[in-house]
């Protein structure tokens, strides 16, 4: 049983540079925990943590996620800086071109897996690694998936291929996870307000083959989630949570 308090944790958050990874680096942060911001911008990087206002139990580390040697490095990083490893959110990623099926070319394809898919393994991997050896043992990896996990969006076939992935590495983690006291879960977020997902508002394909604007909610909302399911006990885990608008064409989408 790992019972420190939030502020003896340490959480790693991936694409914390903006949208979800930097509402939800702030959101752990002002809960108490020291948090590891990755992120392939280092610009990026210094806005979250300016944004932090106060920046003690923070630490910028500009790394691809799709990088085996990059990936290492932030990790070697977190343990040198704080000395282990409670959580990882392993929220990096990208949508790629919105192109129909038989118009993805190979880099496309690749970009995409690569950075969300891939990206994710090496973080947990890692993370996984730490949280076996340290002392106390054990610790939480949660995975942003996507309602993408469940039902796709037209004209995003490599987005919806690396989502659905997310749910079976989650669920490999877990299975694996159970011996060293390593708890997954995943978050399926739907239509929460970033510069990622600003073209909701303007109207996204549908369907049946229309244009339509999609209804929005905070980003903080998916921050504040993400906490309460960082902060349970490792006896207890949040395995699949979905947080979205509630108005969005998700049940029933087609």
């Amino acid at each position: 049983m790992n019972d420190q308090s939030a502020s003896e944790r340490v959480a790693v958050v991936t694409g914390a540079g903006s949208g979800i990874g930097r509402r939800t680096a702030l959101a752990l942060h002002a809960a108490g925990y020291r948090v590891v911001l990755a992120g392939r911008r280092a610009a990026a990087l210094q806005q979250t943590l300016d944004a932090a206002g106060d920046g003690d139990g923070l630490l910028p580390v500009p790394c691809d996620v799709a990088d085996p040697g990059a990936v290492r490095h932030l990790f070697a990083r977190t343990r040198a800086h704080f000395g282990r490893v409670d959580v990882l959110v392993n929220n990096a990623g990208m949508f790629g071109p919105s192109i129909p099926f038989d118009e993805i070319d190979h880099e496309q394809w690749s970009q995409v897996v690569g950075t969300n898919l891939t990206g994710a393994f090496l973080c947990a991997q890692e993370a996984f690694r730490q949280m076996k050896d340290q002392v106390p043992g054990g610790g939480r990896i949660i995975n942003n998936g996507s309602l993408s996990a469940h039902t796709p969006r037209p004209h995003a076939a490599a987005y919806t291929a690396t989502k659905h992935a997310i749910t079976g590495l989650t669920k490999a983690i877990s299975l694996e996870g159970r011996a060293f006291g390593i708890a997954c879960g995943q978050i399926d977020v739907g239509n929460a307000a970033t510069d990622m997902t600003a073209a909701m508002t303007r109207g996204v394909p549908q369907a049946d083959g229309s244009l339509a604007p999609e209804p929005t909610m905070d980003a903080r909302e998916v921050a504040e989630a993400i906490v309460f399911m960082a902060g349970l006990p490792l006896e207890a885990n949040v395995q699949f949570m979905t947080v979205m608008a509630t108005a969005m064409p998700f049940i029933g989408r087609g």
